[in-house]
């Protein structure tokens, strides 16, 4: 089995930070319908401000809210941008959606199925230049 994308979440913005929140990431239950995340499924989130990165789980909240819970609370600020990752299990890439949001909210999305992608035989390192191009 290999682990592949099942959703992305481009744009959010931290609304709110709560330390002594027992832990978890807020997420707005419309972004989470859209994404096809599931309350307390774990999330990898990235901090486009910063650089950060953490796993924890989802909790559904009010529109627009994304709040920063518990000791992720200390990954960031309120007004930095985020993305947020759910993944799968699978012998062969099953699909991903890839939601982008604008004030916190869904504003249009991507779809890739398997069948989006043709398989590109493997490269023979040897035959690559320093830039990557194949030489002759």
């Amino acid at each position: 089995m290999r682990t592949f994308v099942a959703a992305k979440v481009h744009g959010m913005r931290v609304t709110g930070k709560s330390l002594h929140y027992n832990g978890s990431q807020t997420i707005p239950v419309s972004v989470m319908r859209a994404a096809g995340i599931l309350p307390y499924e774990q999330v990898h989130c990235l901090n486009m401000s910063n650089g950060a990165r953490w796993v924890t789980y989802a909790v559904p909240g009010p529109d627009t809210v994304c709040s920063l819970n518990g000791a992720a609370a200390r990954q960031g600020e309120v007004g930095d941008e985020l993305i947020f990752i759910t993944y799968q299990a699978a012998a062969a890439f099953p699909g991903a959606k890839v939601i982008f949001c604008d004030g916190n909210r869904p504003a249009r999305s991507l779809d890739y199925d398997s069948d989006a992608y043709a398989v590109v035989p493997a490269l023979d390192l040897d035959q690559l230049d320093c830039v990557g191009a194949r030489t002759q």
